[in-house]
């Protein structure tokens, strides 16, 4: 049976009800603004760390039991009175600095309260003939893995990184925490997106420089990490390879929770308040006056208790769908309408079958990727035909390789990882959930765990349709809107909402995109488009 650790119940709010759902604002008040932030998510959670360093007074709410959302710990007993650890979501750190800056602003150090290693090596990709390609930090060894597999690309592998490395300068550093609040600010960055082709997509970049189909592969997987893929997502997303590079692939001992935790924590201890269990129904608004076209102004939330609450800035870690469509009122979105939502691509599903051994296979490391007999074609039933195939490529995660603790003594903790298409293919995942575990049972066991079906010790998954139920995905997508060129920046919905003034967007479905980097950095750019609390007062 499933447990789960869950944190103790916060304290309710000493809030009163406002009137008719109206908001008091601080001044009147004659206290700090108060910001509330719906979801408490990677985003929601550093916007929360964010504002409060700001001069907010900020109430946090989570409708779930514990912090997390996509990255949420499960903990299911194990033998002997253990327990098997699951990280429910992202595994992979990456741009470890952006976790410091939390820290800093709320004047401690991440290595306080996270453990964090840096892994060598990131990961190996196993092809379907049992050929390895193993990535890591070191540049040499890089070399070394490329011209094992085909030496006359070792000269293009360089090429490729090297236009990584501009990728990650232009991408990220630049424009990650940029805000795209209007066209002209997609326009100053047309003439980059240009010279670099961001119209090519990622695996088109990496085949213009190397030949080796096994490489190429090996290369371009990286857009599925955020929900794309390789053969449409913008190669602006090549610049994973470079980010792994100089900020390493680390974990957090403990697994991804210590660090959810550890935010959690910042928020807590400067006074501010985490409500769990609560589900906001709606995000409050007023008028400005009554001059035409003036935009709505979010002054609260309404909770499915019928409570309310009065907040001087929304922010949503919500899925950007779900915010759209079910918080606001219809006659609130003037851009965000159910049409356009409806147009919109998303990324693909997720199937995760979490499972603990009572063995350990040393031989798997930390990260490994098992694909299946086709690449391309796959990719294509997933993203294009909506169409579940009978084969699959495995994302498999053994946290166990560097933290023990994550299983009981002689144990091992996983997790595989396999790409679905969303819910638009009508799969009956109630009908075929376990028919699908079965099969990655099975290829497991013939591939990289003999002996498996012999050996589980713990098992839980999770299908498209506990993303939808769960985490109120949009077509249960595990990523929000998929990363396409015309789907980024200032064609994604907004970090300062377009229709409705100060509601605030954060995670994966707004600006730079999904991952641990980009939903971090959603956060940061409110740094530049919401006001200080002392301009509030």
């Amino acid at each position: 049976m499933l447990t789960f650790d869950a944190p103790p119940a916060a304290t309710p709010t000493s809030d009163a009800p406002a009137p008719e759902g109206h908001a008091v604002s601080a001044a009147q008040r004659g206290d700090r603004p108060h910001a509330v932030v719906i979801g408490a998510g990677f985003g929601g959670l550093a916007a929360a760390i964010r504002f409060g360093a700001r001069g907010y007074r900020v109430t946090l709410l989570e409708r779930l039991d514990r912090p997390g959302g996509r990255a949420r710990v499960h903990a299911v007993p194990g033998p002997d009175g253990g327990r098997f650890i699951f990280d429910a979501g992202p595994t992979i750190l990456t741009a470890p600095h952006l976790l410091e800056e939390l820290w800093a602003l709320r004047g401690r150090r991440l290595a306080e309260d996270v453990d964090l290693r840096a892994l060598d090596p990131f990961y190996t990709i196993r092809y379907h003939d049992g050929e390895t390609f193993t990535c890591g930090p070191s540049p040499e060894a890089m070399r070394a893995e490329v011209a094992r597999l085909s030496p006359g690309d070792v000269a293009g592998y360089e090429r490729y990184m090297a236009v990584s490395a501009e990728m990650y300068e232009r991408g990220f550093v630049n424009l990650a925490d940029k805000p795209f609040d209007t066209i002209w600010d997609m326009a100053e960055v047309l003439p980059d997106l240009t010279r670099l082709r961001a119209d090519r997509s990622v695996h088109g970049l990496v085949a213009k420089h190397v030949r080796d189909e096994r490489l190429r592969v090996g290369l371009s997987f990286h857009p599925l990490f955020v929900g794309g893929n390789p053969f449409s997502a913008t190669s602006f997303y090549s610049m994973i390879s470079h980010l792994e590079r100089i900020g390493g692939v680390n974990f957090a001992m403990g697994g991804t929770g210590q660090v959810v935790n550890g935010m959690a924590k910042l928020i807590e201890d400067a006074g501010d308040e985490i409500r769990y269990g609560v589900e906001v129904e709606r995000i409050l608004t007023k008028r400005q006056g009554s001059k035409r076209g003036s935009k709505p102004q979010a002054c609260g939330v309404a909770l499915s208790t019928g409570e309310s609450l009065h907040a001087d800035v929304v922010v949503s870690n919500a899925d950007a769908a779900w915010t759209y469509r079910r918080l606001l009122a219809p006659e609130d979105r003037r851009r965000w309408t159910n049409k356009k939502l409806d147009r919109a691509a998303y990324s693909m599903g997720l199937f995760v079958w979490y499972f603990g051994t009572t063995k350990r296979y040393e031989d798997v490391p930390h990260h490994m990727i098992v694909l299946g007999p086709r690449y391309r074609e796959l990719l294509r039933d997933i993203f294009r035909r909506k169409t579940l195939a009978e084969d699959f490529s495995l994302y498999l995660h053994r946290p166990t390789a560097t933290d023990p603790s994550m299983a009981p003594p002689g144990c091992d903790s996983f997790y595989a990882l396999s790409p679905v298409p969303h819910l638009d293919a009508g799969v009956d995942w109630e009908q075929q959930a376990e028919s699908y575990r079965l099969a990655i049972q099975q290829r497991l066991e013939e591939t990289v765990l003999p002996g498996l079906s012999d050996h589980i010790g713990a098992s839980l998954i999770a299908s498209p349709l506990d993303f939808r139920r769960d985490l109120l995905s949009e077509k249960g997508a595990a990523f929000g809107l998929e990363p396409l060129l015309t789907q980024m920046a200032w064609f994604r919905p907004h970090n300062r909402s377009e229709d409705v003034e100060r509601l605030y967007l954060v995670g994966a479905g707004t600006h730079p995109g999904a991952g641990v980097p980009g939903v971090l950095c959603s956060a940061k750019v409110l740094d530049k488009v919401a006001p200080h609390a002392s301009a509030l007062v």
